[in-house]
């Protein structure tokens, strides 16, 4: 594929997004471009909204795996494009439609011209959320053609075209959703007396919450809780019956994480006894660290410094989360970040990644699967 033809298909995904397991659209459009593509060498099967398509090596010792997550977020999108989602209230604003066309672009050039090793194009579904990996992973689909090493890129708003980014350990962070729902008893607000009061008891809450990290974490193992969200009662003059509050958990390690949640629930104990209410917790999705191999870290390094207009950088830890960690704790391998050059950031309804990288991205990974 040229350029324009990589820019036609990332803008065709661009304005279908659709959310996890939901993808229906955006695979059917998948299962076209794969459809045309040389057959000689792959095998394509499905697994829910994702597809795996198998290519046959000319003279194989191992499988290489290469994951691009399809997925669009509940985000209205204001990037004032052309071709913007028609999907309301949807948006590829993580750069998941760059994800899936450089993996159709390096898989057409593999097709065409098949590596020495076999390959697996991993399309999977619901990386946003509920989490995709984890049951991709134990399919009897994706283990019929298990990978021996896998890798993965995700686009890097802050990175210029043509910069790749990575590190040996710890990529991307631990992460948990966090839905605390708190139930007393409502009045009036004249009688206060006479209610539990969850507007109070919330309130109470996030800031107890902020005590986890400052005095029971160890400062060098770090870790963020974050409540974005709080709901509570109904009008001004009536006292809340209900509460809930709406965060994430990050943490640099898995041992950290469970520390964390068990503070929470200490919390939470203390609430309900404090407040007279009663405290539910819900930990929603949660994803395991992107935890990079470093023997492979270094190879990735060598073969991108030898692609043309590629620089490598070494990159920090992220709090950020990915459910690929799921495929890294079982099977070697690593994550890169990959440079798109926008002023706005991940998760934004304005990012505009630069389709520059298109190209590029095609050539690092198609460098990967020819010499790893």
């Amino acid at each position: 594929m040229d350029k324009n033809q990589l820019q036609i298909i990332r803008r065709d995904l661009h304005q279908i997004p659709e959310l996890g397991f939901q993808e229906f659209k955006t695979q059917q459009y998948l299962l076209d471009e794969i459809g045309r593509m040389p057959q000689e060498h792959i095998e394509i099967k499905t697994w829910r909204t994702g597809i795996l398509v198998f290519v046959k090596g000319l003279n194989p010792s191992k499988t290489i795996g290469y994951r691009a997550d399809i997925d669009g977020l509940p985000i209205t999108e204001e990037t004032g494009y052309e071709f913007q989602s028609r999907h309301e209230g949807s948006m590829h604003a993580c750069g998941h439609d760059f994800h899936m066309t450089i993996a159709l672009g390096s898989l057409r050039r593999l097709a065409e011209n098949p590596a020495a090793d076999n390959t697996l194009f991993i399309f999977q579904p619901a990386e946003e959320g509920p989490g995709g990996a984890e049951p991709l992973l134990n399919s009897k689909e994706f283990q019929a053609w298990r990978p021996d090493v896998i890798f993965a890129l995700h686009i890097a708003p802050d990175l210029p075209v043509g910069t790749v980014s990575s590190r040996e350990g710890l990529l991307f962070a631990n992460t948990s959703e966090l839905f605390i729902d708190l139930k007393g008893k409502g009045g009036h607000a004249a009688y206060p007396h006479q209610t539990h009061d969850m507007v109070v008891a919330a309130s109470y809450f996030v800031t107890q919450l902020q005590q986890i990290v400052a005095r029971r974490v160890d400062p060098l193992d770090s870790a963020v809780v974050t409540i974005g969200k709080i709901t509570g009662g109904t009008v001004q003059n009536v006292i809340a019956e209900h509460a809930r509050l709406e965060g994430t958990i990050r943490t640099m390690s898995p041992e950290a994480m469970k520390k964390v949640k068990a503070n929470i629930e200490r919390l939470a104990e203390g609430l309900e006894i404090g407040h007279e209410c009663t405290a539910s917790i819900d930990y929603g999705a949660n994803y395991y660290q992107v935890y990079n191999n470093g023997k492979h870290v270094d190879v990735f390094r060598q073969i991108s410094e030898k692609v043309d207009g590629v620089t490598f950088q070494e990159a920090p830890p992220a709090m950020t989360g990915e459910d690929f960690g799921y495929m890294l704790k079982e099977i070697p391998g690593f994550m890169f970040w990959l440079g798109v050059e926008s002023e706005y950031g991940l998760h934004h309804a304005k990012l505009t990644p630069d389709e520059r990288a298109l190209a590029v991205g095609v050539d690092i990974v198609e460098a990967v699967t020819r010499n790893w």
